[in-house]
């Protein structure tokens, strides 16, 4: 009897082909999650349980328990997957925020994402070397792995939280600018590792070209796109234009060497604030006045975020390594670790001159997951470090961290929801009755 999962079949069906009553499954299959997302959605509305966590014990439960899908058959989908969801998830975030909005929250934002990021890196850069006895440099290579949070966790949760608009933006930025710190500092020293050699001067200057560079082409894309898209949209089924376009922007940033993460972000922002980019750069050199996206193009890419996040994190429970209990351990300890820094960098990074309500300081306190960055640089170590036993046990601990850091921030949001625990921020706030939740 063939006890395959018609999820994984999906993925053999390009070599092999597939049965009609196979395929039929597999689109029942797609239909339920697809009917779970939004029901996990509307769970989270009134009860603060995150759906994340739900659709990752769905893919733990057909992954490592019950060994129905062999996640490894899925590493390219898998790969592919995660890619254009976070695109999609990072612009949907971009078209979310005005410019005044950016100028408001990107000091708090550069901060929380200076401190959570140095402090989380050499923390763990510590438990490796000190207590794992693990190589310093492949210990702080691991710290930089885990120093950011995950887009495609961070923005969901903070649109469904229903957080002010400057607190949202604060966290999703966070979350995009430390990936790319995390991504550029980790395979850097991924290749020194490799090399026997650093170079400082290579990894600020990649920083700083990535992020800048990446912005700027982002932006000027949005440009493009926006005086071009009314005559794009008298074409018959245009709709999906704007989404593959992004696709494109994304592809061409990582293929020059650039985030596209970052990029897919600015062509959000771009296309969010194209009346303003208009009318104080380009209305006297352009007569035309660019076109905005529509309620239905808002509400398409609304609907398709939701769409990949429920495959996208199925399959990160699908992938999480059960195997061994040694680094299970490890990644919990070490997650309960980041998150007893976060509640300090928050309270350092976000003071009460921001004018952030207390509660949501206290929920930024308790977003810190780990995602999709964290899980692709740890695939990458068990390429780059010699030593394939203490790759695949970098890999494992980082596959650990990610499920703990995501369960643990779905324990504590509804706690802090409901319960409302004022020993995070109550040696600031007592005298000041100005903040209020």
């Amino acid at each position: 009897m063939d006890e395959t999962l018609p999820i994984e079949a999906l993925g053999q069906s390009i070599s092999t082909g597939l049965s009609s009553s196979k395929i039929g499954l597999i689109i029942a299959v797609i239909g339920l999650m697809i009917f779970a997302a939004h029901l996990f959605s509307a769970i989270f509305s009134k009860r603060r349980i995150p759906d994340v966590l739900f659709l990752i014990l769905i893919g733990l439960i057909i992954g490592p328990l019950t060994h129905l899908v062999d996640s490894e058959k899925l590493t390219l989908l898998g790969s592919i997957l995660s890619a254009v969801t976070l695109v999609l998830i990072l612009f949907e975030s971009g078209i979310q925020m005005s410019f005044n909005n950016l100028k408001d929250s990107f000091k708090p934002s550069l901060k929380l994402t200076a401190f959570n990021f140095v402090f989380s890196a050499i923390a763990v850069w510590l438990v490796g070397w000190l207590i794992l006895k693990l190589d310093p440099v492949i210990s702080i290579m691991l710290g930089c792995v885990l120093g950011g949070t995950a887009s495609a966790v961070v923005t969901p949760i903070v649109r469904q939280l229903k957080m002010s608009q400057k607190s949202a933006t604060i966290l999703i930025l966070e979350a995009a600018i430390g990936n790319v710190f995390s991504i550029v500092l980790a395979l850097a020293l991924l290749e020194a590792i490799r090399s026997n050699h650093v170079e400082f001067g290579m990894i600020f200057g990649q920083i700083f070209s990535s992020f800048i560079l990446a912005t700027l082409i982002g932006l000027v894309g949005a440009v493009f796109w926006a005086l071009i898209l009314d005559r794009v949209r008298t074409i018959q089924y245009s709709v999906l234009t704007t989404p593959a376009f992004v696709f494109i922007i994304y592809g061409v940033n990582e293929w020059m060497g650039y985030s596209g993460a970052i990029a897919a972000l600015a062509f959000g922002i771009g296309m969010a604030n194209i009346d303003g980019i208009y009318d104080g750069l380009l209305h006297k050199a352009i007569r035309k006045r660019p076109a905005k996206l529509n309620d239905t193009e808002r509400s398409l890419f609304s609907e398709l975020v939701l769409l990949l996040k429920t495959f996208f994190f199925v399959y990160v429970g699908m992938s999480i390594q059960l195997n061994t209990w040694r680094p299970i351990i490890i990644g919990l300890c070490i997650t309960v670790m980041l998150f007893l820094v976060r509640i300090p960098v928050v309270l350092i990074a976000i003071s009460k001159k921001y004018d952030i309500p207390r509660q949501e300081r206290r929920y930024m306190s308790a977003i810190d997951p780990k995602g999709l960055t964290a899980a692709v640089l740890a695939t990458q170590a068990v390429a780059y470090i010699p030593d394939l036993e203490i790759g695949y046990f970098i890999r494992n601990i980082v596959f650990s961290v990610i499920l703990f850091s995501i369960v643990i921030n779905s324990i504590l949001i509804p706690i802090i929801a409901r319960e409302r625990p004022r020993f995070f921020f109550e040696r600031h706030e007592s005298s000041n009755p100005d903040v209020a939740d």
